[in-house]
């Protein structure tokens, strides 16, 4: 995945991750806007290879971005925290204008 690492963390409102099995409502600083996916930072681990979906909305009124995808990492501990790499799976063409709209606003 490329990246461009998000300069303001007002660019969006907080990132819910969900799945059957967890809910998460992750703080903008805690979360890196990735072209292909996303990382975000928890307290506890995620399996790789679970189906998730995240929302993003963006602070400025732009609008709300939802995507679905698949857990391709977890690295961490307990003490340091998880850092969870996710790709996007489906992404429409105009979910990727958005959310590149979000990620490099």
């Amino acid at each position: 995945m490329s990246a461009r690492k998000i300069q303001s963390h007002a660019a969006f409102e907080p990132v819910l991750v969900s799945s059957p099995q967890t809910c998460l409502s992750l703080a903008p600083r805690d979360v890196c806007i990735r072209k292909s996916g996303v990382e975000f930072l928890t307290t506890s681990p995620i399996a790789p290879w679970t189906e998730m979906t995240v929302s993003l909305e963006a602070g400025g009124g732009s609008g709300r971005v939802k995507c679905n995808g698949v857990v391709v990492s977890c690295a961490g501990d307990k003490h340091q925290g998880y850092v969870i790499s996710m790709l996007f799976t489906g992404l429409s063409r105009q979910a990727q204008a958005r959310l590149n709209q979000i990620a490099f606003s």
